[in-house]
């Protein structure tokens, strides 16, 4: 393969629009040439089996190479892999401090994954007051699973006043935003205040995009609502993708 840096803008072109197998080849030779962006995509690229085989140790290796270019993505990647375990062993301490020095850098996903540690206390001190802070910070950049956090302090009670309407309105936002969980709770809102209809659609966008665990819980509480719609069509409407 010729160097990447001797491409033109319309060859890089036809090569990132061709096969998964030959963009991910493409993108490793980028990387392997040294270009930080190129790592950071090549290291998703492992870690979801994208176009090459899964391989999250090799992934990790990759973020950490772009991290050490000060690449804000990777270094939240980095993050992510202590955080889960993910191609090392899970080390949440180590997770936090990735997760801190993107987040102090600017990148809403690492802001969103440290305030998601503070509010959990894992890896560091328990501290909601700085979570929400963080979380607050993330959602001014359109973090739209940050948004819904938001709205789960204002819903119960964390740090600030309980404040149902608030919550409401966080919920709204981040399901408009993408956020499955907001789409949920934007859901269970709407229900509460006898707008089933709209409810359902929300819960059927929710599913849509939802990991499958999710979609079990939230079944199982639909399940068991005192929403008379929500027991039957609802739990229906949330499992409808995967139907």
């Amino acid at each position: 393969m010729r160097d990447p840096a001797t491409l033109s803008a319309e060859e890089i072109t036809a090569r990132l629009s061709g096969t998964p197998e030959e963009r991910a080849a493409f993108v490793h030779a980028c990387a392997a040439a040294g270009e930080a962006e190129a790592q950071a995509v090549y290291g998703q690229m492992l870690l979801d089996g994208a176009g090459v085989a899964a391989d999250q140790r090799a992934a990790l290796g990759w973020f950490m190479k772009a991290a050490a270019q000060q690449h804000l993505m990777a270094i939240n990647m980095v993050g992510r892999c202590y955080d889960l375990g993910w191609g090392t062993a899970p080390d949440k301490a180590r997770a936090a401090q990735c997760y801190r020095i993107a987040a102090e850098r600017g990148l809403d996903w690492g802001m969103y994954n440290y305030a998601t540690l503070l509010a959990l206390g894992e890896g560091v001190a328990l501290d909601r007051a700085a979570a929400l802070g963080w979380f607050r910070k993330a959602a001014a950049l359109g973090n739209a699973k940050a948004i819904n956090f938001v709205g789960s302090f204002h819903e119960d009670g964390w740090v600030v006043e309980r404040d149902l309407a608030a919550a409401a309105l966080c919920y709204a936002r981040a399901a408009q935003g993408g956020d499955f969980r907001g789409a949920f709770n934007h859901a269970r809102m709407l229900g509460a205040a006898g707008r089933h209809e709209e409810a359902i659609g929300w819960l059927k966008r929710a599913g849509a995009s939802a990991t499958p665990a999710f979609v079990e819980k939230a079944a199982a509480w639909l399940a068991a609502s005192d929403v008379a719609a929500f027991r039957g069509r609802g739990v229906q409407a949330i499992r409808s993708a995967s139907c």
